[in-house]
């Protein structure tokens, strides 16, 4: 076994020693200029951690930016079939480029983040537990219960402030934890995704090359074409700043 497969899966297999469930969280797409934010969420038991699939395939699973784009792809596949047959849950959120002007990249990171773990577990799952069904309990009721969550929860990076639930941070955790790296994956996967979708609708930028940003290419498109309304005007004002008119261009010719 690799070092890398025994370093993400034990430090998973630790949390998971008061808890039956673990989810990861991570995000994509926080310093970009354009497009919005999106987070994923992944919940893995140890069942799956020990499962042949996890054995077999964590030594291709690391940090998103670490890995090739076919293989992201490849990945997502996996991911995808696994939730399929319900060995793990996974989830993705987004704030749009109107929420990060409002609550700042910081607050939508955290309405992303939200927002992707509870389409694992709804926000009820966080609260006190709800009354387990009973002997008097309609058919519908049974079968609409779900146990409140027992899951810990691994964010990426330092713990956040002013977040509804209880969670643990964990710095560099893309390369640390499996879940953690599984779900900046499916992050990744996703923006890149509704970027390219964003390059048919606003062509010129080339944001299905550079997926929103700051490369140099972009930020010649953003002088020449200005900005769209996909683009994060307060990431741009600096830029934007150093345009010179148009117009002033004739008067210093002369």
């Amino acid at each position: 076994m690799s070092s890398k497969r025994r370093q993400l899966r034990g430090f998973d297999l630790k949390q998971l020693q008061e808890h039956p469930e673990l989810i990861g969280v991570d995000e994509a797409g926080r310093g970009a200029l354009a497009g919005p934010v999106v987070a994923a969420a992944v919940l893995v038991t140890r069942s799956f951690l020990e499962s042949r699939w996890a054995d077999e395939n964590a030594r291709r699973i690391n940090d998103s930016k670490q890995i090739a784009p076919a293989e992201r792809d490849a990945l997502y596949l996996d991911f995808e079939a696994l939730a399929g047959e319900g060995h793990i849950h996974a989830q993705f959120g987004t704030a749009s480029v109107q929420e990060i002007e409002t609550e700042n990249i910081l607050g939508a990171t955290k309405l992303a983040m939200r927002r992707a773990l509870e389409g694992i577990y709804p926000p009820t799952a966080f609260a006190p537990p709800p009354r387990e069904p009973d002997l008097f309990s309609s058919p519908e009721e049974v079968a609409a219960f779900r146990p409140p969550s027992q899951a810990r929860i691994l964010i990426d990076g330092l713990p956040l402030k002013n977040f509804p639930y209880p969670h643990q941070g964990v710095v560099q955790g893309d390369a640390r934890s499996l879940c953690i790296a599984m779900a900046s994956i499916i992050a990744k996967v996703q923006r890149d995704r509704m970027m390219t979708e964003l390059d048919s609708r606003y062509p010129g930028y080339g944001f299905a090359t550079h997926k929103g940003y700051g490369t140099e290419e972009h930020r010649e498109a953003v002088l020449r074409l200005g900005r769209c309304p996909e683009h994060r005007e307060t990431f741009l004002r600096k830029l934007l700043a150093t345009r010179v008119d148009p117009a002033q261009l004739g008067l210093l010719a002369e």
